[in-house]
């Protein structure tokens, strides 16, 4: 009888905020960048069908734990994984294109706080084959950890060392990831994968202009948000059905791109959200002047990805006996038991929670109708993007407070 033996993926994310365009950037990275993007947007699509509030995910942060996974799959599994993720590239070239990315976003910043970083946790005297290990350390910079997950003290001092691994990289934000009986006696290996980002907006908003006010949640009920407010010139897109604005962070480097629908429900905006209607609204943004009212706001989520990712057609990865992973152990006595996600996100005037306020006020041209609005007053979308990779770092949906 087959001995059924898990694998979990830890996807977390944490941060605060981030958008825009590639120049200069080698082809196999935007090849990847492009493909974490779509997958996003599918994962979102999903998601949206059984989460009814705000959501908040890491695309990239999913990728990349699924990318390391991906480095020891064979057969249909793999097939299965490729076509999910967008992994369009040879093996060798794939992984190469996710180390330079990771060190892209890991190279020393003046302006924010970008990191990424991976860990591999596995049980003691298990035959994990040394190719796999070595592959992840080379492309992934991911430590490789022996624990013991049989014994069910040394299982709970595991699931406490993976779990304080996490809070230490991502500034305590993501706390309990890995919670009490996620781990079993059947668990083997935990991949994780863990992202911070922590910036200051370019332009900040001035304290003194934040008010409470009403936030339509849809078309029958409002909550009181406390709502930020500037004028200055920003990137903008608005056609018959949207509104769209850039808002850069310091350094220039990131961006939160928000799209607002002109109708006070996100259905028919999210039922046409893809990858072609990203692209144009940010290839076709121009700077105005804009009046913005936008929210404080938070989100915490925890996801268990199992389902969304089975529904995209990655089913083999956690079917016990389909499941081939022998790339990691030479042998297919290994299957995905729980992929879990979590997140985190604070806006508010200076950036994030903790970054210095610097005050930009800048007086503007006369404009004899004045500044064009942006009132985010009712649910909308939002997407934090590394520019010159273009890469979706985080996105999700801001409903109600």
């Amino acid at each position: 009888m087959k001995l059924l033996i898990r694998i979990y993926i830890l996807a977390f994310l944490l941060i605060i905020i981030s958008f825009s365009f590639a120049e200069g950037i080698d082809n196999n990275l935007l090849t990847i960048a492009k493909g974490n993007n779509i997958f996003g947007l599918d994962l979102y699509q999903i998601l949206t069908a059984k989460e009814d509030g705000n959501i908040f995910i890491s695309p990239y942060s999913i990728s990349s734990a699924l990318a390391m996974t991906y480095a020891g799959a064979n057969g249909n599994t793999k097939k299965q994984m490729a076509e999910v993720l967008y992994f369009n590239l040879p093996d060798n070239e794939l992984h190469s294109a996710f180390s330079k990315l990771n060190s892209i976003f890991n190279a020393p910043k003046n302006d924010f706080q970008l990191a990424i970083a991976n860990s591999l946790w596995g049980q003691i005297n298990y035959p994990f084959r040394e190719d796999f290990i070595e592959l992840v350390k080379k492309y992934y910079s991911a430590g490789f950890n022996l624990v013991d997950f049989v014994n069910d003290l040394n299982r709970e001092k595991a699931r406490n060392e993976i779990n304080k691994w996490v809070e230490d990289r991502t500034n305590q934000k993501i706390k309990e990831l890995i919670q009490k009986g996620d781990l079993t006696s059947l668990t083997r290996l935990v991949l994780v994968n863990a992202i911070y980002f922590k910036g200051k907006w370019k332009y900040t908003f001035n304290k003194k202009e934040t008010k409470e006010i009403p936030f339509f949640v849809d078309e029958k009920r409002t909550s009181k948000v406390p709502m930020m407010h500037q004028v200055n010139d920003f990137n903008y897109y608005e056609d018959k059905d949207l509104q769209a604005i850039e808002l850069p962070y310091s350094g220039d480097e990131l961006s939160m791109i928000v799209i607002l629908p002109k109708e006070r429900t996100l259905s028919k905006l999210e039922k046409n959200l893809n990858y072609t209607l990203l692209d144009k609204i940010s290839t076709n943004m121009a700077k105005e002047k804009i009046e913005v009212y936008f929210p404080k706001f938070k989100i915490e989520k925890r996801y268990i990805l199992n389902e969304p990712l089975i529904k995209l057609g990655m089913s083999d990865a956690f079917d016990d006996m389909l499941a081939d992973f022998s790339g990691m152990t030479g042998s297919r006595d290994l299957y995905i038991s729980k992929v879990i996600h979590q997140s985190f996100i604070e806006v508010n005037e200076e950036g994030t929670e903790a970054a210095a306020a610097t005050a930009v006020i800048m007086s503007g041209k006369s404009i004899s109708l004045g500044p064009k609005i942006f009132k985010a007053d009712h649910p909308f979308l939002f997407f934090i993007i590394h520019k010159p990779t273009n890469t979706i770092l985080f996105m999700g949906r801001f409903i109600e407070p």
